[in-house]
């Protein structure tokens, strides 16, 4: 059983579950449904067709790596959701290369759009004569200075070639040689000129066109070959295995072997080769030979890499109509009223809600602790930073105020290891006190501490969230911030920095519930706990909202409730593992995911708890990693209030009727055939004063 079959059943224990792999394809393709969308600004559109080119890019230098690591290293062990990775490999190269096809139709259609709008991609042979002698200056003063053709023959190697680089194969024969065998050398485009070049353009035109620069370096490569002619030029890209393998334990520097593993990432085994459409067959057979890939080749029909669009997008200028209008996060109004955070924070918890809330009242909250003379120690989790985080700055200024500053800083963040060396270095260099983590864990838990003197006592103010501390992502992803003075929640969160910096025995958590020592449990058993009131006739539901869902137990847990009787509501944005709508099984569980302009990432997980709701805030999704390889934390929301405005948020999101689609039992997803008025979650929440009264929306939606 599969998610390709159009009816499911649990006759087989792998039939209840949806494959992690293709359940990401079809996130994926949710994604690339965005850039098709017509009711989507142009440039908008060109955004999210950036983000399927460089979701898939990261899929397959790790998962993909990953699998294809698994069929070379000879392990046949079928998954829970029973594939073999021989088996699960050959159906992503099917689900990969329809993607890839769909995308670049996307493309295609989009070029069209953008040229009835006056932005047009030119073809080099349609340069105007003004156009080519300015290009012909460009390529003479900018472009050729930097480039650097390899020759590939017996006296030299075939060179490293880079991840997700572009390069040219050229095939040449000698001049005036009577020679069979032709030439070949590559050449790497500059990664570090623009890759759209602007052309010329009348003053008072709207018009704005645009040329390849690998199309300028194409139509010159006479220029680097001379005696030789060139046979055929062509474009191909190399995404190699990304993942770290990192010895923690064998480490004496953990930061040193770190660096060590990111130099050998430049030659991680090669993944995934692309190539441009009707290749030269000679030039085809020596990057393949090279690279030793067969089967996950692709011939692109456009140019490669379409993550360019994200940077193109980003800058060009005069064309707003193309775009969503910006939005102006809100500064907090509690924060707002009376700026002295720890006043506020004494006679009540505050909720922020990311991006319609300004992060600004973080990096001010920081900076106040860094400035207030009673404060003694601000510590802090870092797992990926913004490359100029204010809140560096302001840990960095407290640190040479002479308070105790302490910051975990995770080197181990997927593709932001090298930004995270660098900003360890430098508060180490401020005088803070920098950790590494657990040996063998990722911290991943958001969390801030800061601990105050106030007359005889000590007080702990925390800030708890579910996304990273980055400036840049509060901005693009929803996430949640709770402020709290709570005794217990504070008592929690020195002991989880104690755990962390130090040693400590088994501990009694007062309010946090802690990964990887007793999460998985717990949740299980917060699940089997809305059985039991179901099965007692009490009230009992579950809403969760996650980026993904792919833990069995979790998934076992979650069917046994279903069974009982729990109304079941998951929004999970990502994968998921769990195969809703199977009769005597999952009907009472609902998964639906939300892509729009702002990535959904908030964890927040709801229990009616026989009438007594909890509400937990996390960093953690349901998925084994965070259950078991990471530091992570669920945090109780106490006050009302707050789980008020959090049932409100997680009604937003049921309410969707615009970008929200359903999980099927056979993996795929679909839209719903809503009659009602359209609702777009987002558009509400933009609105903070919807979701931050105190009264329910459930209700009393009101259309977007």
């Amino acid at each position: 059983m599969n998610t390709d079959d159009k009816k499911s059943n649990h006759s087989s224990p792998a039939a209840a579950y949806l494959n992690r792999d293709l359940s990401w394809i079809e996130f994926n393709r949710r994604v690339l449904r965005e850039a098709q969308e017509s009711d989507n600004p142009l440039m908008e559109r060109a955004k999210f067709l950036a983000i399927t080119s460089s979701n898939l890019d990261e899929f397959i230098s790790v998962r993909v790596a990953g699998i294809q690591d698994q069929i070379r290293a000879g392990y046949t062990k079928m998954d829970f959701t029973g594939y073999t990775p021989s088996g699960l490999y050959k159906r992503l190269i099917k689900r990969v290369g329809k993607m890839v096809n769909d995308q670049y139709r996307t493309f295609r259609e989009l070029t069209r759009h953008l040229h009835k709008e006056g932005v047009v991609f030119v073809d080099y042979e349609d340069l105007t004569h003004a156009q080519e002698q300015a290009i012909e200056q460009y390529y003479r003063d900018i472009i050729f200075p930097v480039l650097t053709p390899m020759a590939v023959d017996q006296s030299r190697p075939f060179p490293l070639v880079h991840s997700q680089f572009i390069y040219l194969a050229v095939v040449l024969t000698r001049k005036d040689s009577q020679e069979d065998e032709p030439y070949f050398a590559i050449l790497q485009i500059p990664s570090n000129l623009p890759r759209c070049i602007p052309l010329p353009h009348r003053t008072n035109s709207k018009k704005r066109q645009f040329v390849f620069i690998e199309d300028v370096i194409r139509h010159h490569i006479q220029t680097l070959f001379s005696g030789y002619d060139p046979v055929a030029v062509n474009e191909f890209r190399l995404t190699r295995n990304s993942d770290l393998t990192i010895d923690e334990e064998g480490a004496e520097d953990l930061l040193e072997e770190i660096e060590k593993e990111l130099r050998k990432r430049r030659r991680g085994v090669p993944a995934r080769l692309e190539v441009q459409k009707d290749i030269h067959p000679y030039a085809l057979e020596q990057l393949q030979a090279e690279f030793e890939l067969e089967d996950f080749v692709f011939e692109i029909d456009g140019p490669l890499d379409l993550g360019f669009l994200r940077g193109f997008a980003g800058g060009l200028k005069g064309f707003n109509y193309l775009y969503e209008a910006p939005i102006e996060p809100v500064y907090p109004a509690e924060f707002d009223d009376n700026e002295d955070f720890f006043e506020v924070l004494r006679e009540r918890d505050v909720l922020v809600y990311h991006p319609y809330e300004s992060f600004d009242a973080m990096v001010d909250f920081i900076t106040q602790a860094s400035e207030d003379e009673q404060v003694m120690a601000i510590k802090m989790t870092l797992y990926r930073v913004s490359g100029n985080s204010p809140l560096i700055a302001a840990l960095a200024h407290a640190a040479e105020s002479g308070k105790q500053v302490t910051v975990v800083v995770e080197l181990k963040a997927r593709f932001d290891e090298e930004r995270n060396i660098a900003w360890a270095r430098k508060l180490e260099q401020s005088g803070c006190h920098v950790v590494y983590g657990l040996v063998g864990l990722k911290t991943h838990a958001k969390i801030t501490l800061i601990v105050r003197q106030e007359g005889t006592e000590l007080r702990r103010y925390v800030h708890v969230g579910t996304g990273n501390y980055n400036d840049s992502t509060a901005k693009a992803y929803t996430d949640i911030s709770l402020f709290t003075d709570n005794a217990e929640i504070g008592l929690d969160a020195s002991e989880l920095f104690n755990q962390i910096t130090g040693y400590s025995a088994n501990y009694d958590w007062n309010a946090l519930i802690v990964a990887p020592t007793d999460m998985s449990m717990s949740l299980q058993k917060l699940i089997m706990r809305e059985a039991e009131h179901a099965a007692a006739g009490r009230p009992a539901r579950i809403i969760a909202k996650m980026n993904s869902l792919s833990n069995q137990e979790v998934i076992d847990s979650l069917y046994g409730a279903a069974q009982a009787g729990v109304s079941i509501d998951l929004i999970i944005r990502g994968v998921c593992c769990l195969r809703p709508g199977i009769e005597g099984l999952s009907e009472r569980i609902s998964v639906r995911s939300i892509v729009d302009r702002f990535l959904e990432h908030s964890r927040i997980y709801y229990f009616e708890n026989g009438g007594e709701p909890e509400i937990y805030l996390s960093s953690a999704d349901w998925m084994t990693r965070n259950l078991t390889r990471r530091i992570e934390l669920m945090c109780p929301v106490k006050d009302s209030l707050i789980q008020s405005q959090l049932v409100n948020i997680l009604e937003l999101s049921l309410h969707d009727n615009v970008k929200s689609s359903f999980l099927q039992p056979n993996g795929y997803y679909e839209r719903p055939d809503d009659k009602k008025a359209p609702f777009r979650s987002q558009f509400v929440a933009m609105d903070v004063t919807r979701w931050k009264g105190s009264q329910a929306l459930l209700s009393d939606p009101k259309p977007s």
